[in-house]
């Protein structure tokens, strides 16, 4: 079967992505015949890379248009106007997911529990909920926590204020105000579709983390300095977080996480895989503060890791993401 791997990266410049190697080698031994497609530059010339390559399913890994986070979800839909098969959420999926204070909605129209929030553009409110200090600001379009740093978690008018006025320039966008939920953070993957099913719960632990900060999984801390993870400040926050199977977590809670992640994914109508990110109070009140569609597959990343736990090798992991897409479009 010939798959292509649509990707956002042109994979002809170093650094490559190490997940389109692992996951086009996976695809080949499996007895696949792969294409790599890149979805940067011109709309045009990756319509007619798509339609020349003329795939039975296309392994969507794209993230974002020549670099545009916002523009995910037309990625998908450039799929379903050419009338391809494609693995991963929807347009519709991925814009609600993508859309920080629509997801936000979403999950409290559906009596999900996120954190009280408001989403404001330029002195205009969108929406407002009953905001209390400490608060987060942050812009809602942007994935792989870029825009969030330690400066991110405010506590008075002035630094809100602040902080707001330098996002709002930086993104040109609406800014997402939420409340700064104190607590300890989680990651729960879930694959499936008819009935998906929840994987092993990740922590992400802050224990090493500098004392004078707060606990944010801020694009520091996710990738360090440049994604090395370099000295200075940057390195100290990347250095002071780690991914890890919590070892004193209550089964009961870590059931109602798995099943909070499920109830997320299912209300934004995500398909075939993602990732939802939970913050936990001390009184043990669950919070939905992302859900990830089409979340990252490398194979030490948190979601291979989840899956590996369950019992499914990265390679699995593939096979089965594949399955669940062709599935889809067998009904």
């Amino acid at each position: 079967m010939k798959v292509v791997l649509l990707h956002g990266a042109d994979a002809s410049e170093p650094p490559e992505d190490p997940v389109l190697g692992q996951i086009e080698d996976t695809l080949r031994g499996l007895g696949h015949e792969t294409t790599r497609v890149p979805v940067a530059g011109d709309v045009q010339a990756v319509f007619q890379s798509l339609v020349a390559a003329a795939p039975a399913i296309v392994f969507n890994l794209a993230e974002s248009f020549d670099g545009k986070s916002a523009l995910e979800s037309n990625v998908a839909a450039l799929l379903n106007l050419i009338g391809l098969r494609y693995t991963g959420s929807s347009p519709a999926g991925l814009l609600m997911a993508g859309d920080k204070s629509l997801t936000k909605q979403v999950l409290s129209f559906q009596k999900i529990l996120t954190p009280q929030f408001a989403s404001v553009f330029r002195g205009a409110l969108d929406h407002v909920g009953d905001l209390t200090f400490p608060l987060i600001v942050k812009p809602p379009q942007e994935d792989a926590s870029l825009g969030i740093t330690s400066k991110s978690v405010v506590r008075d008018i002035k630094e809100l204020f602040g902080t707001m006025d330098s996002l709002q320039r930086e993104f040109q966008s609406p800014i997402l105000v939420e409340e700064f939920v104190e607590g300890r953070e989680y990651y729960v993957g879930v694959l499936g579709n008819v009935n998906p099913q929840a994987l092993p719960v990740i922590e992400l632990d802050f224990s090493a983390f500098p004392a004078d900060r707060p606990k944010v999984a801020s694009y520091e801390a996710k990738w360090g300095d440049g994604g090395t993870g370099g000295e200075g400040e940057t390195g100290a926050e990347f250095a002071g977080t780690k991914s890890i199977f919590p070892t004193d977590l209550d089964p009961a809670l870590g059931k109602r996480m798995q099943e909070v992640a499920v109830s997320a994914f299912n209300a934004l109508r995500l398909r075939d895989y993602g990732r939802v990110d939970l913050r936990v109070t001390p009184d043990e009140r669950i919070y939905v503060i992302e859900v990830n569609p089409n979340c990252y597959l490398e194979q030490t990343g948190e979601f291979a890791r989840a899956a590996a736990e369950s019992g499914l090798a990265h390679g699995q992991l593939v096979a089965r993401i594949l399955e669940l897409a062709q599935a889809r479009y067998s009904r």
